[in-house]
């Protein structure tokens, strides 16, 4: 399981090859939510064996995993808290050696840093998406502006667009958290 770029719990990149019935439990149930290498791979730098994890596991996630032959598994987290990356593997047979935990982290380290968000702004684009966060209008921060309304709202998808982003609510606060208004 990989999951790049964790913000407002969801991952920019989310990829998983576990078995499909095992994805469509966790999924339905939300264990997402409930699972303890999550929480340690949210809360924790570093690298740890499932084994090791002492965080409590009362919906037995464990327990259902072993049953899809999850039997042995180790998480590595890295990133800042604005945006985590976790990488979990599992094994059937046995525990995951040192070195290979070593290797999990490094892999974690560049899988985070090569899929890095280099996001930018143009000073327009900032500038209409920082009138509308400190709660002008549309009519009201294109005329400060001195432009006209459709060009302030073609700033303002350019914006969207720029940050991937659905709304101009997403895009104000990828904004913020990106530092960029």
């Amino acid at each position: 399981m990989v999951g790049l770029h964790v913000r407002f719990a969801q991952a920019r990149i989310y990829h998983t090859s576990y078995d499909p019935k095992w994805i469509q439990l966790y999924n339905e149930r939300s264990y997402y939510l409930r699972d303890p290498v999550v929480f340690w791979g949210i809360s924790h730098t570093g690298r740890v064996r499932w084994s090791e994890i002492r965080f409590p596991d009362p919906f037995g996630i464990f327990e259902q995993a072993r049953r899809f032959g999850l039997n042995y598994g180790a998480v590595a987290g890295v990133g800042p808290m604005s945006s985590r990356s976790i990488v979990g593997i599992s094994h059937t047979a046995r525990e995951f050696t040192d070195d290979e935990l070593a290797t999990l982290e490094r892999i974690t380290h560049i899988l985070h840093e090569h899929h890095e968000e280099s996001l930018s702004l143009t000073d327009a684009q900032a500038e209409a998406l920082r009138l509308l966060a400190a709660g002008d209008r549309h009519t009201a921060a294109a005329a400060r502006l001195g432009i006209t309304e459709s060009a302030f709202k073609a700033r303002l998808k350019s914006a969207r667009i720029r940050l991937s982003a659905r709304t101009t609510s997403e895009a104000i606060r990828k904004a913020r958290e990106h530092r960029l208004i």
